[in-house]
Parts: C-alpha cells; structure tokens; sequence
C-alpha cells in the first residue's frame, strides 16, 4: 500500500528526525538520494536548476555537487540571490556549476523552486519558469512536489510546474497521488528517497492500494464451510425498459465479487431478459446483505431507492439514484457519483468538482454521512471520518459507457460479503481498473468485457499474481 502524508505531518517528522541526526545530516541524505535518481543524466549533458529559498533548493544544490562529480554540467537560476541556502550554493559553485539568469535551451531541468511549504500557485518570475516547464522539450523533474500545486489536497490552482517525473522524500505527499496535481508531477508516483522519516510518520492521510494488498480480500473470500447465504446476498435494483443493459452490466458485476446469491428487482420484462442471460439470478425481493440502486434506473428510482433504505442493510448509491438521497443516508452507504452527478448534489459547476476532486468528495461524504466513491482517471474514496484512498489503476479506455455499472455491482457484492463501504469502494475501484487493464492492455475496451475480466483478476490479486495494473 501506498501512503501519503499533509505538510503538517511530513514538518513535524522531519522536525522530530533533524533533533536525532541534525538537519545538515537530513538534507544530505535527501541531496544523495536526488542526484542517485537522476542516474539517467548523461555525463556532459547541461542541468538547469531552478533554485528557490529554503531547503527545497538546498537539498537540489547539495545534489548538483555529485551530479558535478559525475561530469554533468549544472546551471543555477536563481529565484532570488538574497534567499538561497548560503551553504548549499557555495558548495555547488565550488564544484563548477554556473549562475545563468533562468532556463533556456538545457536538456534537463531540476524544479526546486518551492517544495511543500509554498501556497499553491506561482507568480511573478517563478510563474515564468513554471509556464517554460509545460512548453519546453526538457525533461523536467520536481523535487519533492512539483512547485505550485496544492500539496494536501492534489488541486492544481494557477500556474505550476509541469514535470516528467518527481522525486520525493520521506513519504509521498498527498499530491504525490491525488489528481489533477499527480498528472503534473508525471503521473506515475514518485521515486521515492528513504531519509529515515518512516519511524516519525502518523497515520497516512492518504492510501493507494497495489497488487500485494490481496490480504484485504483474502480474509472475506470463501472457506470450505461456506455457503451461498454464508458468502452474502445482494440485491440489484438497476435498469429500465430505457436502460436495460445497465441492469445486465450491474448484474455481471455483483457476480464478479463475494456474495453467493443475487436478487434482481425491476419489471416482470426486465427481469426476464436478466434471468434470461444471468440463470444465477433470483427475480423478487427478498432478504439481502446489501443494496445496489440507481445505475440505468427510469421514473421511479426514488421509490426504489426508498425500498432499499428500508431494510436497513449497506447500500450502493448510484447514478440517477443519488439525487433523491436523504441527508444523511441512514445506512452504511456508499455513493459511486462521477464529477457531473457530484457537483449536482453539491449545486456547483462540474470543472469546479474535477479541479479539487478530494475537497469535494469529502465535502459530500460528510454532508450525506457516508463514504463517496468520486469516480474519475484517479477515483478518490472518502468517508465520513476522513479515511481517505486514491485509486490508482485502469486506463483511458476505461471511460466508456456501462463500466460505471459494472462497478456498482461489484461494489454491492463486496457489501454483501462482509466488507465495509470505504474498503469495498476502494477494493472495487482497484480491480475494476485492473481488469480493464487485463481485459486489453493498452487498446479499446467495453464494460462487457470489464466484467467478463473481473473474475479472474478477483483471482489473481488473491494469490498475488495480479502483475501490471495500470495503463495510462
């Protein structure tokens, strides 16, 4: 599992670790650790360091002493003269790295602007070099975080650096993993350089689950003794004569995960062509573990949402459905919305919910007391307490219609096997995108062919298996 930390927690590690060993002892283990990531810089090719105040370019000036060491050119722009780290800079200078007044045509470029401690959003000259970051060819690389973004919550307000990669250190930031600020540290998480921080670290704020996370499932999967009530029972009530395959997609996606039985509830019609394809399916209400409602639902998903509620089991909220939620849910809840049916619940714009996605899941999952699945390219799951996870697998093509039934149904038979609403969002997130990624690594794929892949990637990730999980 990946962890993120805020600001505030990362300070108060490194303040607590500098006591034992020193900050001039921290800032060289991070130096080493930066210049050892950029092993990939060719002898005799030129680094441009954008150098802030503070320890941020502390750390990158340490750095370009051994990159210098290694016959690298380095060239130090300056943010401001008066505010650099004093030491740092002499040591570089003596090693032969040259003053330049700011970037240009170098091949590489070192972002050490501003670090974790920095408002997000750039101005004046640093706004400059940022904006040179995103139209130039260079390869770009932030330390720590790329400069300019909003560290604890991943937004990305203004002008801000752009990188190809991050190197980061201690721990992942929250904006390490969390959207539309990871895209601008390179998309994949960090390198990561060990300074000793580990022991001095809370709790994460954030989590990101990977492929030998399988005991989260494992310890809800079947065992000899189990039976088909023992495993769960989920209900589905999804699809109209409208929308028919969303009840067929959300079906195949409850039979991909825990529950041993599944109820459909809809029209005598609709039920039919369900039983029809699905013969598993038992058509009519009857007692469940947990609820799936919403996804290709017609006129009357208020009342079916009402239905669900009354028993008083977990429940998966989705699409259409969650407009007449009451506040709060009532139940264990989980709601799966995409931005646009997010910022209606919240009566804002949509590209205001896709600029801050995780303020805006929280925001929700406190106002609903419950835990909000923010489908997007990385789903954040948020419950009411502020647990907090990002998903970080699947791929472009998953964004196609029905894949969000699918997911609803596979949520609802985690539900329905014992798991809680925030580890069966962020365990159906997780596989759902993985299987899109195995259903057709790195081509078109459809919701029908997620769900047919969904089974076998359960498996997978249960004996450790699983292998790449994202295609972006």
């Amino acid at each position: 599992m990946l962890s993120g930390h805020t600001v505030a927690q990362v300070r108060d590690a490194e303040e607590r670790l500098a006591r034992e060993t020193g900050w001039d002892a921290l800032m060289q283990r991070a130096a080493r650790g930066l210049a050892d990531a950029l092993d990939d810089v060719p002898a005799g090719d030129v680094v441009v360091v954008l150098v802030g105040p503070g320890n941020n370019g502390g750390d990158a000036l340490f750095a370009a002493t051994h990159l210098l060491d290694r016959g690298v050119r380095v060239d130090l722009a300056l943010l401001d003269p008066d505010a650099v780290h004093a030491e740092g800079l002499e040591a570089a200078r003596a090693a032969g790295a040259q003053r330049v007044d700011g970037p240009g045509a170098q091949r590489w470029c070192l972002d050490a602007l501003f670090g974790i401690g920095a408002r997000a959003g750039l101005e004046g000259r640093a706004a400059d070099w940022a904006r040179w970051t995103q139209e130039t060819s260079a390869h770009v690389v932030a330390v720590d975080v790329p400069s300019g973004v909003d560290v604890d919550t991943g937004a990305a307000p203004g002008v801000h650096v752009r990188a190809d990669r991050t190197v980061t250190f201690g721990t992942y930031k929250v904006c390490s993993l969390v959207g539309p600020a990871a895209d601008a540290g390179g998309g994949e998480p960090p390198h990561l350089v060990d300074i000793g921080l580990g022991p001095h670290l809370p709790s994460a704020a954030v989590e990101a689950l990977v492929t030998g996370d399988g005991e989260l499932l494992r310890r809800h999967a079947p065992g000899g003794d189990s039976h088909k009530y023992a495993r769960g029972v989920v209900g589905v009530s999804a699809g109209s004569d409208a929308y028919a395959g969303a009840a067929h997609l959300c079906v195949a996606g409850a039979q991909s995960g825990l529950a041993g039985m599944l109820r459909f509830v809809g029209s005598d019609a609709l039920a039919a062509r369900v039983v029809d394809r699905a013969p598993e399916v038992v058509h009519g209400r009857g007692r469940v573990q947990a609820w799936v409602v919403g996804p290709g639902a017609g006129d009357d998903v208020d009342a079916q949402l009402a239905a669900c509620l009354e028993d008083g089991v977990p429940v998966v909220v989705d699409a259409g459905a969650l407009e007449h939620l009451p506040e709060p849910a009532g139940v264990a809840a989980l709601l799966t919305p995409h931005a646009g049916e997010l910022a209606r619940m919240l009566d804002v714009e949509r590209d205001v919910v896709e600029a801050d996605p995780l303020r805006h899941a929280q925001a929700a999952s406190q106002r609903w007391g419950a835990t909000v699945l923010l489908k997007g390219a990385r789903t954040v799951v948020v419950r009411p307490d502020g647990t907090t996870a990002v998903n970080l697998s699947g791929a472009p093509w998953l964004g196609t219609a029905g894949s969000g039934d699918v997911l609803a149904g596979f949520a609802g038979s985690l539900l329905a096997g014992g798991l809680d609403p925030f580890d069966a969002g962020r365990l159906a997130a997780f596989l759902h995108g993985a299987a899109a990624v195995r259903a057709n690594p790195g081509g078109p794929v459809t919701a029908s062919q997620v769900a047919a892949a969904l089974p076998a990637t359960v498996a997978a990730f249960l004996d450790g298996s699983l292998g790449e999980v994202r295609r972006w």
